[in-house]
């Protein structure tokens, strides 16, 4: 989709215009989330995809008028989804979270990224949450860098401040935290993370994607 785009659009030196390929990038950003979450895999997304391809050798916009999503039914079907680690999308929706904060720097193409239960799992073990399946909801997770590697005897929200801000061991080593600015302004800003925070991330993580999806267009 994307070749298609730059075959159609580029000039004769190879370059294009950024703010136009930003916009269509942003585009069929939101529309391959939302589509493939309930439609996962390439020959799922052909039938809507073709025809925005021969628009775009048109030169045509790319709109999706054929499948854009209702508010409240997109918004109902995110909050019903498991966000398993298992699922690559997951960790989609985590990167492309990450990414909404304006002060988020980039990050080395090279970075080893993990899932991280901000509420974590052993803790949940010591101090169950009231809904167990909170610990495993998109509001209690986050991309952090392999290297920061919180020990899991590291349970506490307390303990893992001082991983993502960074630290000097006993040793005199630096232990370097992580580039994610969402958990350096949590490690900050609070002194827990309850389970009150992970609904309330759950749903801003949530409301934040649908109103993407209305700012490019794709909602009815």
């Amino acid at each position: 989709l994307l070749s298609v785009w730059f075959l159609a659009n580029h000039d004769k030196d190879e370059s294009c215009d950024e703010a136009v390929l930003y916009e269509f990038l942003r585009l069929i950003t939101g529309f391959i989330y939302a589509y493939s979450m309930e439609r996962p895999g390439v020959n799922a997304l052909r039938v809507p995809v073709f025809p925005q391809m021969e628009r775009i050798v048109d030169h045509k916009p790319a709109e999706f008028s054929a499948y854009r999503f209702g508010r409240e039914d997109i918004a109902s079907r995110f909050k019903a989804y498991a966000f398993t680690n298992q699922r690559r999308f997951t960790r989609s929706m985590l990167v492309w979270w990450a990414f909404q904060n304006p002060e988020q720097k980039l990050m080395s193409l090279d970075t080893r990224l993990e899932i991280e239960h901000i509420y974590a799992k052993k803790r949940n073990d010591v101090t169950p949450l009231s809904d167990p399946s909170h610990v495993e909801a998109l509001g209690n997770k986050a991309m952090l860098e392999k290297h920061v590697n919180i020990r899991a005897s590291d349970y506490r929200f307390s303990d893992k401040k001082k991983y993502y801000e960074g630290f000097v061991n006993d040793k005199g080593i630096e232990k370097v935290g992580t580039d994610n600015q969402e958990l350096l302004d949590l490690a900050r800003t609070h002194e827990d993370f309850t389970e009150d925070d992970i609904t309330r991330r759950t749903d801003e993580i949530i409301d934040s994607f649908v109103d993407y999806l209305g700012d490019v267009g794709l909602l009815k």
